[in-house]
């Protein structure tokens, strides 16, 4: 059974030592998931499917419950439940570890562990390099509420990914200079006949990375300009009513 979708490597492992047997996976639903273990990144439905199309499964057990009882195993005639030997928390409540109730009836089969693709990695995997993913696809067109990014943190990314442009093309350049800097060793008329123009493109790419930040930072400084201007009118037309106005609103002449 799973509490996510089960690797592909543990199917294929249990397929191996049972070749004749009728591999059923479970799938529990998403508000068992989110309760138990948290936030899935696939949905129910995504995942259900995901374990359809793996070669080695038979057959998808949807809306599975979290902690496996005698009731389940014999309606769905399960002779082994295959899982790593690793203690599963039950944070239902139930017991110590969710597969206590399969491993005391001596119907728990061990499989091995695949190390690294867990829910738990690939999200820290994914948290670690956040900016980047964001980054990508701002450039690829998505906005910034399509990310749930605030305005800030927009801009902040945007001007990142100038100064990271900024920092590739110079890179580019300097491995030029140090090619061309060999072969005037051997050809200094080559390297006087085209000097001029090297330095020019160098220049020219310098100078529209610098012209690309100062935009980003220039039209961030404007935003919070206008927000600024736009605050203060409000208060100045649309001024917060103090005590007195009221207690004079309130007086019975009104």
């Amino acid at each position: 059974m799973a509490r996510m979708p089960m690797t592909s490597r543990r199917q294929c492992e249990g397929r191996r030592r049972f070749p004749n047997t009728y591999l059923l996976v479970g799938c529990c639903n998403d508000e068992v998931t989110h309760r138990y273990k948290g936030k899935t990144v696939m949905s129910e439905s995504e995942r259900y499917e995901s374990l359809r199309h793996c070669k080695w499964v038979d057959e998808v057990i949807t809306d599975a419950p979290w902690v496996l009882n005698q009731e389940f195993i014999d309606k769905h005639k399960i002779d082994y439940v295959a899982h790593d030997a690793l203690p599963y928390a039950d944070s239902s409540g139930a017991g110590n570890d969710v597969y206590e109730f399969v491993k005391s009836i001596g119907k728990f089969k061990e499989t091995k562990r695949t190390d690294g693709i867990s829910t738990s990695d690939v999200i820290m995997r994914i948290l670690k390099d956040y900016n980047k993913y964001v980054m990508r696809n701002l450039a690829r067109g998505y906005s910034r509420k399509d990310l749930g990014v605030s305005y800030v943190k927009e801009k902040q990314l945007r001007v990142n990914m100038g100064i990271t442009k900024f920092r590739e093309k110079v890179k580019d350049h300097q491995q030029k200079l140090h090619t061309v800097a060999k072969t005037a060793g051997s050809h200094p008329n080559l390297w006087l006949e085209n000097a001029d123009r090297w330095v020019v493109g160098f220049l020219a790419k310098f100078e529209e990375g610098c012209h690309a930040m100062e935009t980003a930072i220039k039209e961030a400084i404007q935003e919070s300009l206008r927000r600024q201007s736009s605050r203060e009118l409000i208060d100045r037309y649309f001024p917060y009513p103090t005590i007195d106005d009221v207690q004079k609103y309130r007086s019975p002449s009104h």
